[in-house]
């Protein structure tokens, strides 16, 4: 969607939720990130500071999810970019 249409207070009142909207992706993405991580690689607690093998564990971790949520982005942007091609040949 697109805001150039709108008088100027209600394309910047659709901005401002837009960048509400990416900022709240972007936490639960991180949230996401931190608490499968968490789960996955953090086990021993008897000490505050990560072993080893947990840091290589959550760098592993983080890379993936990473790569995953960047090729999702990708492929639902592929995606949009079909549906709006095809809808632009309908009319």
């Amino acid at each position: 969607m697109d805001a150039s249409g709108m008088n100027p207070a209600t394309a910047q009142a659709f901005e401002m939720m837009m960048r509400d909207k990416q900022m709240k992706d972007f936490m639960a993405l991180y949230q996401g990130l931190v608490a499968r991580c968490f789960n996955d690689c953090c086990n021993d607690f008897t000490s505050k500071a990560l072993s080893s093998k947990e840091e290589t564990c959550v760098q592993t971790c983080s890379d993936k999810f990473l790569k995953m949520s960047e090729r999702v982005g990708l492929r639902f942007s592929e995606q949009n970019a079909e549906m709006m091609a095809r809808a632009q040949q309908r009319r």
